[in-house]
């Protein structure tokens, strides 16, 4: 049975190959995107910035808040995921 399976099943196997691809491909995307690696040190370069007085201080929140809302996207996804891996 298992050798009809696959002969039946071999024309397929393009389309497979592709969708795995594809597969491998977004959770690349995904882990990069939600990586919270790059915004962390963007915190943190914003906050060199401001010691050394390069922005002001309204210019600092603002873009602290742009990458703390970042930062909760990014957790709220991972909760999500793990929520998801759980079930």
């Amino acid at each position: 049975m298992g050798l009809v399976t696959e002969i039946v099943a071999l024309p397929a196997a393009p389309f497979r190959a592709v969708s795995w691809v594809l597969d491998k491909v977004v959770r690349a995307a995904e882990r990069e995107y939600y990586d919270p690696g790059p915004v962390q040190d963007a915190l943190a370069a914003l906050e060199r910035e401001r010691q050394e007085g390069s922005i002001d201080d309204e210019e600092f929140e603002e873009r602290e808040q742009q990458l703390m809302k970042r930062l909760e996207e990014i957790r709220a996804y991972q909760l999500g995921q793990a929520g998801s891996d759980g079930m």
